[in-house]
């Protein structure tokens, strides 16, 4: 078998540059300082978690690329949502006076739970994509594999 590991660290180095010129644009389209509620982190985590989660229970269960997997997985969403992105800004507000402390935990509850929903309904729609999963009996085992 051939040895992938250099098409798929360009596929996930294509990605990033993908996902991170998104990031910028929705950082520039919802901006926010240090010591305000960091709005678009949060959009940007929760889309980047629905997407994650879509993809997941749809396209990535069924014979797509592992290259083209690696270029979207790690590569586009790896580099548009980014957990120390959340803890900076967690930080920042907290620290910018002890009154924002109680808006700080309000941020990461409001991450963790629309996070982990946005990915649970993500692969609920995932899975009610076309097409059977890879793991489905009914689908054609004759059929080639995508690389």
């Amino acid at each position: 078998m051939k040895n992938r590991l250099p098409t798929h660290l360009v596929a996930v180095f294509l990605g990033g540059i993908v996902g991170t010129a998104l990031r910028l644009a929705l950082d520039e389209v919802v901006p926010h300082a240090d010591e305000q509620f960091p709005a678009s982190t949060l959009v940007i985590n929760v889309i980047g978690s629905f997407v994650l989660g879509w993809l997941t229970g749809g396209l990535f269960s069924r014979d797509v690329s592992t290259v083209v997997k690696a270029a979207i997985g790690p590569g586009v969403l790896g580099s548009f949502t980014t957990f120390s992105a959340v803890i900076l800004a967690l930080v920042l507000l907290a620290a910018s006076s002890p009154s924002q402390v109680v808006l700080a935990v309000i941020y990461l509850a409001a991450t963790l739970l629309l996070g982990f929903g946005a990915a649970f309904v993500g692969l609920r729609v995932g899975a009610r994509g076309a097409g059977p999963r890879c793991d489905d009996p009914r689908r054609d085992t004759n059929a080639e594999v995508a690389e």
